[in-house]
């Protein structure tokens, strides 16, 4: 069964989203081979609403607990494993999105944590860096989880993060977090 609500962001420290991150233990997917059983009829849409048969999954706690058998392929598909199943799920964009920021301190001393759509914290670093790619629709920006696994980043947040780059004066705008620097244009 999946866990307790997470815990309200806004009222936590940095410090507090790490630990608690650390405490997020995750089942070992990576460790799991069962055979391919199939499609799960499973979807997770750009926004980060996920579908089954074609309906969105209302219940979150549900959702939470798809997210944590989650893997990414090495040939770059999505299943959802078990240690004696895994499905095929569809994914549009990233299986996860980034829906809020928080920022403590400035310059190279800044850290950025973000709350996932999963109620997931992660802090943006040399472990789960930031990357942004341009498309015709405009920049993506995404922020790796685990695995293979990204967040897209939700538009008020990428809104966010872009105005911290543009104040810091850095060439090319960009920002750090724990250390390291994300500059805001696409990598070739």
């Amino acid at each position: 069964m999946p866990g307790p609500p997470p815990p309200d962001f806004t009222s936590l420290s940095l410090a507090e989203i790490a630990r608690l991150a650390e405490e997020n233990h995750l089942p070992p997917v990576e460790s799991w081979n069962p055979e391919h059983c199939g499609d799960s009829e499973m979807r997770i849409a750009r926004d980060g609403t996920w579908y089954h048969q074609g309906s969105p999954i209302g219940r979150a706690p549900m959702v939470r607990l798809f997210s944590t058998i989650l893997r990414r392929e090495p040939d770059g598909r999505f299943v959802l494993v078990t240690p004696v199943e895994k499905l095929d799920i569809e994914v549009e964009d990233a299986p996860f999105t980034a829906v809020e920021m928080k920022v403590e301190d400035e310059g190279e001393a800044m850290k950025l944590a973000f709350r996932l759509n999963t109620g997931d914290l992660v802090t943006a670093g040399p472990e789960h860096p930031l990357r942004f790619e341009e498309r015709e629709d405009g920049p993506r920006p995404y922020l790796h989880v685990r695995g293979g696994l990204e967040a897209l980043i939700a538009r008020p947040v990428y809104y966010e993060l872009a105005g911290i780059a543009l104040a810091n004066d850095s060439a090319p705008p960009g920002v750090w977090s724990n250390n390291a620097f994300f500059a805001l244009e696409p990598r070739p």
